[in-house]
């Protein structure tokens, strides 16, 4: 190791002795290493390419790396957080690596990338990469570099064009994106080469056994935490929820074959515990996995998990939670309206959300963070009401318990059924509304930045036309006030930031990322929208 930032780690696998001509292969993670050693994701992508004999990689953080190869031939980057874009600009330029792929040449490495921002629409950051990886890393990493090694001698091009054959890998430069005008919407999307699929569709693993954490550290962000997937996916397919539709089908590993002995595994050399999924509680054998902590040989184990099922929150949950170290859990409740839930697919009611504060309250738990949002389509000002209604009750029928609302503004995301639909441009004044509402009777109420989710949904429906943008904004810092700036200057070569973030597409344009096939079709997607805020579909109402 040639940076003291490794030193604590305990590895949990064998990496294996790379051959003598082993490629020479750099991860990163454009972050910091105590962030990005506590990514789940980017663990197992180290362990699984440890794990080649045809790969010789080394990591790469944005404060500390191991000694790296002088000539690498390919460079990966864990892509997990938007704003982090910047970063990864700034590793290549420290690598002596053109920004963008179309300046590189053979002399430089094929820079490809992965995570769940690049899955759910890699377009405005398609210039920087040569291949993007669509999907599940089980297998599609593998498959990448076995490819690679067929044409590893051969002229870049030809490279590229090898690499775009595979399923699930995205050469960005082999597709042509024509406009409509300049600051209009897109035209089409269209292979360059004959040889090139017109659509790259996201690769799914589907096996039974799910991922755990191959490293343990005090300097990761959660201290010294093993990290176990009890789930992937959500069977509840809330319409807004990205977690949930662009990672489908719901997948459930067996509690006995599988994940107790991680969690075992685990227990050798930590005794910080996380469970990880996006509904946890929700696996057919949970009970099982929490009567596994709940034996006097766990005691002493500290027992983190991810967001809950509402109605999963009984008083054996919470007292085993609380005998593990765990003060409060999470939900997410999206509104206090349960029309508004009708809306976004959210099967929750009322008095199940008050059941579970009770049950909370009983099992010794001492409070329950809830997640909310403001600005979803469909949400009118009886919703906020709505909101401030429940959170009177909460305080009233189980009193002395802490409550806390997290708050964010609704964000469209690629491949779910709002994609369609543009950021409320009320939904700062809707945050305001609750915070004013909620903070004097002792809620904890923690508003997301509304302008940064104003950035966020601008990278999550962005397209290729952005890259200039970001090349600029990169130096003019993270601030709404700097995209604007570059918005200004960049005027007439690009849409306005209204046409990214604000406005309500039309269901026969042409998305930025058409091209590239999710679990669902579109039409699907489409069909689940209808259901959603047609009211004679369902008697709800209309968007704002």
């Amino acid at each position: 190791m040639s940076h003291p930032l490794f030193t604590d780690e305990q590895v949990l696998f064998t990496p294996v002795q790379p051959h003598t001509d082993a490629i020479p292969l750099i991860l990163a993670f454009p972050n910091t290493y105590s962030v990005g050693i506590t990514s789940l994701g980017y663990q197992v992508v180290w362990s699984l390419l440890a794990s080649l004999p045809g790969v010789a990689v080394s990591r790469l953080f944005a404060d500390g790396q191991e000694l790296l190869p002088r000539h690498p031939e390919l460079l990966g980057f864990s892509f997990s957080w938007e704003l982090d874009y910047g970063n990864i600009l700034s590793l290549l330029e420290s690598l002596e690596i053109p920004l963008r792929a179309d300046e590189r040449t053979d002399i430089h490495p094929l820079v490809f990338g992965g995570g769940p921002v690049l899955t759910a629409n890699p377009e405005p950051f398609a210039d920087f990469f040569d291949v993007i990886l669509l999907g599940d890393g089980e297998d599609l990493l593998p498959q990448f570099v076995s490819a690679y090694q067929s044409v590893r001698q051969a002229p870049r091009e030809e490279q590229l064009l090898t690499l775009a054959q595979v399923p699930g890998l995205y050469v960005p430069s082999l597709y042509a994106v024509t406009y409509h005008s300049l600051t209009g919407a897109i035209a089409t999307i269209k292979p360059t080469d004959p040889q090139v699929p017109a659509q790259v569709v996201k690769q799914t693993y589907r096996g039974n056994t799910l991922s755990a954490s191959t490293v343990v550290t005090p300097q990761a962000a959660w201290e010294s935490i093993y990290m176990v997937e009890v789930v992937r996916s959500c069977p509840e397919l809330c319409r807004f929820c990205l977690a949930s539709y662009l990672t489908l089908p719901f997948r459930t590993p067996s509690v006995t074959a599988s994940l107790i002995p991680a969690v075992e595994r685990g227990l050798k050399v930590t005794s910080r515990i996380g469970l990880l999924g996006a509904s946890v509680t929700q696996h057919p054998e949970f009970d099982e996995l929490l009567d596994f902590f709940d034996r006097p040989a766990c005691d002493g184990v500290r027992l983190s998990i991810a967001s809950v099922r509402t109605n999963t929150v009984t008083a054996k949950l919470a007292k085993i939670l609380a005998k593990r170290d765990t003060r409060s859990i999470t939900i997410a409740i999206e509104s206090g309206s349960e029309a508004l839930r009708q809306i976004i697919n959210k099967k929750l009611h009322n008095d199940e959300i008050l059941a579970a504060a009770a049950h909370a309250q009983v099992g010794g738990l001492k409070g329950i963070k809830f997640y909310g949002m403001a600005g979803v389509p469909g949400e009118v000002e009886a919703d906020l009401e709505a909101t401030v209604a429940l959170f009177q009750t909460l305080k009233r029928q189980v009193p002395g318990f802490r409550f806390t609302l997290g708050c964010s503004t609704f964000v469209p995301k690629a491949h779910t059924p709002f994609q369609w639909c543009g950021v409320n441009p009320q939904a700062q004044k809707r945050l305001q509304y609750l915070q004013k509402h909620l903070r004097p009777q002792g809620i904890d109420f923690r508003p997301e930045s509304y302008n940064w989710s104003v950035i966020q949904a601008l990278l999550s429906r962005g397209d290729r036309r952005l890259a200039p943008l970001l090349l600029r904004t990169r130096y003019y810092g993270d601030s709404l006030g700097s995209y604007r700036r570059a918005f200004k200057e960049l005027r007439g070569q690009l849409p306005d930031l209204d046409f990214y973030v604000f406005a309500d597409w039309p269901l026969d344009q042409v998305l930025p990322w058409a091209h590239l096939q999710g679990p669902l079709p579109t039409a699907t997607l489409a069909k689940h929208r209808e259901r959603a805020l047609n009211p004679d579909a369902q008697g709800v109402r209309l968007p704002r």
